[in-house]
Order: C-alpha cells, then structure tokens, then sequence
C-alpha cells in the first residue's frame, strides 16, 4: 500500500531550512562560476543519447518519444554538454567553460543534484582550482585527493597486477605480491614523497611527475596523493581529484575524453554539501 504522502526512495524533498540551503549553495556557486568566466547551460531532462554513454544501460530510465524512438532521462549531465557545446550549439559561442545545476536521474527513482562544471581543452589545475574555489567559499574544510587512473591502468597492463587488489585497496595483498618497487607506491602521500622517484619504472614516473607539476599548480594546502587509487569510471581516464569532509564525498573531477573530445570537469554533490551544512548549523 502507498500513502498519498509517499515520495519513492532515493527521490528527494527539499522543505524548509534544507531548501534554503540547497539554494544558497546553489547561488554562491552560480556567483562564483560566472565571475570566473563560466557560460551557464540547462541540458534537456530527455535525451536520445544516454546510452552511448554507459557500458551498462540499467540505470537508465527508458521513454519513448511520439515516433517511438526510445529516449533516457539524463542520467548524467558530462556527455549531454559536451556533445550539445561542440555539435549543437558551437557554432554560436566561442566558451569552452560552461556550468549547470541540475539533477541526474537513475534507475529506479534516484536524484542526485549536482553542480557541474565542464572546460572543452581545459586544464586539470583550472579545474581544480575552481573545485576548491567552490569548496572554500562553502566554507567545508575539505580534503583534496589528487590521484591518476593511468597508473593502476600501467601496473595490470604492464605488470601484471589485478585492478581488483587496487579496486579493493587490499594494500597487504599488493604488498604481498613482492615487486621491489610497490611499497614506494604505497607510500607516496604528499608532494615531497614525489621528489625521490628512484627505482620506480619510467612509465609510472611520467605519470607520477604529472601528479606533482599538477600540485605545484594547484591553490590548495590540503591535499594528499592516492597513485594507487582505481575505480572505474565512464571517463576519467589520466588525472582525476575527489574532496571529502567527514568521508562524505563533496566532489569528483578529472581530465576525460569524449567522442575525441578532450575537456576537463567535476560534479559538485549539492546533497551532500546540504547535509554537511545543517550539521554544522
């Protein structure tokens, strides 16, 4: 039986103290992105072209549209906006920075409200730099996680280690498999752990200088490095940075490429970032 109260799960509700705070995140982060030089867009809530973008269609909401072809609801806004900026629209706008605020959808009922930010040939530091820009005028202590998905991508390709052991942070089982070098991984936190790459093999040095001249570049004290960290990601395939506080995650970004397009983005978690500001209020 569902009461006529019922909202499905995962759905959101938005009343009262989290509303206002929902919009005032919301505003600060408007402010900001367009005093930096970001063009706002509102990508459809349909689209014909969700599907390309996930390996796995199930948490895709199926329509039809009135000549029967199936349509998604936006799932995810990354691909809609780069593909509506460089195949739409690009012929009248000369930006590369664009922003929205808006909800994805997914299968069965989940909404997760996000501000985004998206810059076709952009840079991984203007990127993050803008990402904590965000944060810091949120006012969050957050900690910033700097890592490179071609490096768990190199260690099974070239040597042989199972992206599981990486996926599931089994550092005992990584250490255990006794490669001369891996502990070093292991313990490479902090920029100054960069400055000794002795011993490591060249393809993962390159990838691991990456990670520092992007730190070098990067307005932000907190910050610690994870070069082992793996998770599989639709995009993101070089450099990538999440921000957590209280190990709630408030941003996930990086360096990605779409239909040969190269751009650099991150979503910013508007629930998450309500939930942290009425704890603390």
């Amino acid at each position: 039986m569902i009461f006529e109260h019922e909202i499905p799960s995962k759905s959101k509700l938005y009343f009262g103290e989290s509303a206002r705070v929902k919009r005032e995140i919301e505003a600060i982060c408007a402010d900001i992105l367009y005093s930096d030089g970001y063009e706002e867009i509102v990508t459809p809530i349909f689209s014909y072209h969700q599907h390309s973008s996930f390996e796995d269609e199930k948490p895709l909401l199926h329509l039809h549209d009135e000549h029967n072809h199936t349509v998604t609801l936006r799932a995810d806004s990354t691909a809609d906006v780069v593909r509506i900026v460089t195949k739409r629209i690009g012929r009248t706008t000369q930006s590369k920075k664009w922003f929205y605020i808006q909800p994805a959808l997914s299968f069965p009922t989940t909404e997760q409200y996000q501000v985004g930010v998206e810059v076709i040939d952009g840079s991984f530091e203007e990127v993050v730099n803008t990402a904590t820009n965000l944060v810091e005028k949120l006012e969050f202590d957050a900690l910033l996680q700097i890592s490179n998905m071609r490096i768990p991508m190199i260690l099974s390709q070239n040597y042989g280690i199972d992206l599981k052991l990486l996926a599931d942070t089994n550092i005992e089982a990584i250490l255990a498999l006794d490669i001369p070098w891996i502990s070093k991984l292991v313990h490479i936190h902090d920029i100054d752990d960069l400055d000794d790459l002795s011993g490591i093999p060249a393809d993962i040095q390159a990838e691991l200088v990456l990670i520092k001249e992007a730190i070098e570049n990067i307005n932000y004290q907190s910050v610690i490095i994870s070069p082992l960290y793996y998770a599989k990601m639709r995009y993101y395939d070089s450099l990538t940075f999440k921000m957590f506080k209280d190990n709630e995650l408030l941003v996930r970004g990086g360096d990605y490429s779409i239909e040969d397009i190269d751009a650099t983005g991150f979503a910013l978690y508007i629930d998450e970032c309500i939930n942290q500001k009425i704890k603390s209020l």
